[in-house]
């Protein structure tokens, strides 16, 4: 039998691989996505564009999807919780915000109670005010923020989610109390959208995702990034001066009570979804970044997250007591 040489045996294992991929065809043929939370916000982008990517993949023939928002994904995260366990066609979207919201409300339901299938993106935040603001860049929006916290009304997702977190690192970071920051949250970001173009809060936060076509149409000015550097033409918060960067992640997850079969099942699934060009178009138009981490390596790092955000959330005085 004649030897592959090295470039035809790596090309032999790139064909293989990909027919593996290609065998997770037709997997699902209806697959049930809850999103806690409404219309038009990061999850639900988020979700709907994994699903397209599994369908195209042919990893899943159908997909039906679930909008329940509030009160952090705690809602979602509930009825799934009590609606789907044990089923394996069942997914859900969650991330940072969930992890936060949950910690902070002392949620009876937790994220420990559904399985882990994947980590799937991170995202910068991205500090926004309307165009016709007289706030015209950061320096001019922490000076005021310094002189009267309540004048500043910070308009975000769910209280206690990365956007809530980014506004209190940024007051610690200017000597300002944590607790002052005049927080209004938004159970979608449809709701937060209309409130920040209708000056209804003096400055948005959200994934720069969520706020992008609404900065390129001019309805929004973008003050900073919380990335380490600017992205595009938006200067970071470390770049203006302000020691502050974070990220924010989503994962997608199983039901309750699934054998680790049907996990893997799923997780070869949303793989495969991951890996199809759809998908790096996704993340292109989003500008998300690629944060893959499977199954229970997924788990391990929510766990982690749990212990990392309620320490942050306790020092802001975020938290419940």
């Amino acid at each position: 039998m004649a030897r592959l040489s090295p470039r035809n045996l790596l090309r032999a294992t790139a064909l293989a691989a990909g027919l593996a991929i290609a065998g997770s065809a037709v997997a699902f043929d209806s697959v049930r996505m809850m999103i806690p939370a409404n219309p038009g916000g990061g999850w639900d982008t988020t979700g709907r564009e994994l699903g397209k990517a599994m369908i195209a993949a042919g990893a899943v023939k159908n997909i039906q999807y679930d909008n329940k928002g509030g009160a952090a994904g705690a809602i979602g995260l509930a009825q799934f919780v009590s609606a789907s366990k044990g089923d394996p066609n069942a997914l859900m979207m969650g991330g940072m915000v969930m992890v936060g919201g949950l910690i902070q409300n002392k949620s009876a339901v937790t994220i420990d109670q559904v399985t882990p299938i994947a980590r799937l993106t991170s995202e910068y935040e991205v500090i926004v005010v309307p165009s016709n603001s007289p706030i015209k860049d950061m320096k001019d929006l922490m000076a005021k923020f310094k002189a009267n916290p309540g004048s500043i009304s910070w308009g975000g997702g769910s209280a206690g989610g990365t956007d809530h977190i980014l506004a209190g690192l940024l007051a610690k970071e200017v000597g300002v109390e944590p607790g002052k920051v005049n927080y209004v949250p938004f159970k979608g970001g449809g709701e937060a959208v209309a409130a920040i173009i209708g000056g209804h809060v003096s400055v948005g936060v959200s994934g720069l995702s969520e706020f992008a076509q609404h900065i390129q149409s001019g309805k929004m000015r973008a003050l900073a990034v919380s990335s380490a550097e600017k992205i595009g033409s938006i200067p970071s918060l470390k770049e203006q001066g302000f020691n502050v960067e974070l990220a924010n992640w989503r994962g997608i997850f199983g039901a309750p009570g699934i054998t680790k079969e049907q996990q893997a099942a799923l997780v070869k699934a949303v793989e495969a979804a991951t890996k199809h060009p759809s998908w790096a178009e996704t993340l292109k138009k989003q500008d998300w970044a690629a944060y893959w981490l499977p199954g229970d390596q997924y788990g391990a790092f929510v766990q982690a997250e749990n212990k990392r955000i309620g320490e942050i959330l306790a020092g802001l005085s975020l938290g419940k007591k």
